[in-house]
C-alpha cells in the first residue's frame, strides 16, 4: 500500500520543466543551459532551476537521469541500469545498416539462390566473399541453414526474418522477379533490386 501512496504524492512537473524535458529527450547532444533558455524565453537561472527540479524527481523513481556534460544538459539512462541497457542494445540496431556495394550484390546473391553455398556465391560474383558473408550474418541479413549434401559438407546460407522485415517483405516469394531485374536498368547500370535495397540501407565503400 505504501508504493501507490508514494506514486500519488509524487511532484508534477510544472510545464517549464515538461518543455525542458520534451527539448532535452529530442537533442542527439548536450544543450547548455543559455541556449535552451534562450529559446524559451525564460531566464538561465529559471532553467537550472527546473533541471533541478527534474533530476531529483528522476532520482526517486524513474529510469532516467540529466547529466552535465560538455558545457551543457543531456538526457541519459540511470546509472544503475546500466547492464540492463548494454545488454538491450547488443540486441537491437540503433543505426541504420551500413553495407558496401559488394554486400549488396552478395545479399542479391543469397536472396535469388538460397539456400546457396560461399563457392556457388563465389562463382555468381566471380570474387571471394568470406568477408562480406560474414558481414552480412553479423548484420543478421544472412544465416546458416544447414549443409550441402556434396563433397566437403559446405554450409548453406539462407536470408532471414530480418532481412524481410527491413525490406518490408512477407516472404523472399515478395521479390522482384528476374525478368524485372533483366528489363529495369537505369542510366547508371543500377537495376530495381539495387535500387529497393539503396532505399532500405545506407551504402558505404567499406564493409
Amino acid at each position: 500500500m505504501q508504493q501507490p501512496e508514494k506514486i500519488k504524492n509524487e511532484k508534477k512537473l510544472e510545464l517549464l520543466e515538461r518543455q525542458l524535458e520534451a527539448m532535452l529527450f529530442v537533442s542527439p547532444q548536450p544543450v547548455s543551459s543559455q541556449e535552451l533558455a534562450s529559446h524559451l524565453g525564460v531566464s538561465t537561472q529559471r532553467v537550472e532551476n527546473a533541471i533541478v527540479c527534474i533530476k531529483k524527481i528522476y532520482s526517486e523513481n524513474h529510469g532516467l537521469t540529466i547529466l552535465s556534460h560538455a558545457g551543457g544538459w543531456q538526457m541519459a539512462t540511470a546509472p544503475d541500469l546500466a547492464d540492463t541497457i548494454e545488454s538491450f542494445a547488443n540486441t537491437v540496431s540503433l543505426q541504420r545498416v551500413r553495407l558496401s556495394r559488394a554486400a549488396l550484390e552478395t545479399l542479391s546473391v543469397v536472396a535469388y539462390n538460397q539456400p546457396v553455398t560461399r563457392s556457388e556465391i563465389e562463382d555468381i560474383r566471380s570474387v571471394r566473399c568470406d568477408r562480406v558473408v560474414d558481414t552480412l550474418i553479423k548484420h543478421g541479413l544472412v544465416r546458416v541453414a544447414g549443409r550441402k549434401k556434396s563433397v566437403g559438407s559446405p554450409l548453406l546460407f539462407r536470408t532471414t526474418d530480418r532481412f524481410l522485415e527491413i525490406f518490408g517483405l512477407s516472404s523472399v516469394n515478395s521479390l522482384p522477379s528476374l525478368e524485372e531485374l533483366s528489363e529495369s536498368n537505369t542510366s547508371d547500370n543500377k537495376n530495381v533490386f539495387d535500387n529497393m535495397f539503396e532505399e532500405k540501407m545506407e551504402t558505404d565503400n567499406n564493409d
